[in-house]
C-alpha cells in the first residue's frame, strides 16, 4: 500500500489515503518521495477547474526522491539514485511528436496528476522516460519547482534560440516569473521586470533583473517601444496586451507561459508591420529538462521557496491560494 494525501471532492481538504498500486510495469520506477513543490496547477486540478480531475485526487507533480524500484526494462536508473518527475509521467513513445523528440506534445502524454496519484505521497510511479538523474550539485530540498515552473521558463529559450545578446522583458513577479528572472540573467540577457510596486522593483532586482518598468503606468511601458526581442507574460489576469506588443523589436516576440483564461485581444495592424510572433507552449520535452537540470546547476539557478511538512499540506495549499507565497512552495517528508 502507498501511504498518501487525496481530497474526496472540488476544492476538499487533503486527507490521509491509501492505495495499493498495480503491479510495476516494465517500463516504469518507483520513487520514494522526499520533497514535492506545489505548483498553482495543484490548486486548479484540486478544484476541478478544468474539469480533467478524478477523485479521491492525490496531487503533486515536482517531485524530488530516489529510486525504490525499477521494472524490468529499466536499465539505466539505479535502486537509490536521485531524481526528478514534474508534469508528465509518461509518453507514448510512437507518435510524430514523441519521434521527434518534442514528448511534451505528445497528444496522449500521460499527467502525473491527471487520472493517477501524484507526488503528495511516500512514494510515486511513473515511466522512465519522464524520469530524470538529478545533478548532485542542485538542492534537493528545493529542486522540486524547477521540474514544472523552471521548465517552463526554460523551454522558450531552447525552442525559440534565444541569444545572449537579447532584451527580454519578464511579466509578473512569481513562481513562474522569479524562476525566468533568474534562468534569463544565467542566460546572458538584458532582462527587464515590469513590476507594479516599489517593492516588487526591488525584488526583481535581486532576482536578477537589470532594468524594471512600472507595469501600472501605461506612459512608462510606451516609453520602451520597440525594446525587447522577446517578452515573456507568467501571470493569469488580462493585461493590455497591445500595449506590450508596442514594446517588441521588429520580428519580436510575445510568449504566454501563464494561462490567462479571457481570449487575447490583439490589433492585427501592427502586428503585420512589426512582424511580431505570438506564441505559448508547455513544460518541455525529457531532453529540455536534462539540459535545464544541467544548466540549473551549472550557474546556480535556484528558485527561493517555502517549506512545509507533508502533515501540513492543507496549510501550504492555503499558502499557496493566498498568493502571499514567495515565491514556491516544497512539501518534504
Amino acid at each position: 500500500m502507498i501511504k498518501a494525501y487525496a481530497a474526496d471532492e472540488p476544492g476538499g481538504k487533503l486527507k490521509p489515503f491509501e492505495y495499493d498500486p498495480a503491479p510495476l510495469a516494465t517500463d516504469q520506477v518507483e520513487i520514494d518521495v522526499e520533497h514535492c513543490g506545489i505548483c498553482h496547477s495543484d490548486l486548479s486540478m484540486l478544484n476541478n477547474d478544468w474539469n480533467i480531475t478524478t477523485y479521491p485526487f492525490v496531487p503533486g507533480h515536482e517531485v524530488i526522491g530516489s529510486i525504490a524500484a525499477v521494472g524490468a526494462g529499466v536499465t539505466h536508473l539505479q535502486i537509490g539514485q536521485r531524481v526528478g518527475l514534474g508534469w508528465h509521467s509518461g509518453y507514448c513513445m510512437t507518435c510524430s511528436s514523441c519521434l521527434s523528440g518534442d514528448h511534451n506534445l505528445c497528444g496522449d502524454a500521460q499527467g502525473t496528476i491527471v487520472g493517477r496519484h501524484g507526488g503528495f505521497a511516500e512514494k510515486v510511479r511513473a515511466c522512465v522516460a519522464s524520469v530524470m538523474p538529478l545533478p548532485k550539485a542542485l538542492d534537493p530540498n528545493s529542486a522540486g519547482p524547477l521540474l514544472c515552473g523552471g521548465i517552463t521558463v526554460f523551454n522558450p529559450l531552447i525552442q525559440f534560440e534565444i541569444r545572449p545578446t537579447a532584451s527580454v522583458g519578464v511579466i509578473g513577479l512569481g513562481g513562474l516569473g522569479h524562476l525566468a528572472l533568474r534562468f534569463l540573467n544565467a542566460w546572458g540577457c538584458e532582462v527587464t521586470a515590469f513590476t507594479s510596486s516599489a517593492a516588487k522593483r526591488e525584488e526583481a532586482i535581486e532576482l536578477g533583473a537589470h532594468h524594471t518598468i512600472n507595469s501600472r503606468d501605461p506612459s512608462a511601458v510606451e516609453a520602451a517601444a520597440r525594446r525587447f526581442d522577446l517578452i515573456l507574460s507568467t501571470v493569469n489576469v488580462k493585461l493590455d496586451w497591445n500595449l506590450y506588443l508596442s514594446a517588441l523589436k521588429p520580428k519580436g516576440r510575445m510568449h504566454f507561459l501563464g494561462v490567462t483564461l479571457e481570449p487575447l485581444d490583439l490589433q492585427l495592424t501592427p502586428m503585420l508591420f512589426g512582424q511580431y510572433s505570438v506564441s505559448s507552449s508547455p513544460v518541455g520535452s525529457p531532453a529540455t529538462i536534462e539540459r535545464m537540470l544541467a544548466f540549473a546547476a551549472r550557474h546556480h539557478v535556484k528558485p527561493v521557496t517555502e517549506h512545509f511538512r507533508f502533515d501540513q499540506v492543507n496549510e501550504a495549499m492555503a499558502r499557496l491560494e493566498s498568493g502571499n507565497a514567495r515565491y514556491r512552495i516544497v512539501l518534504s517528508h
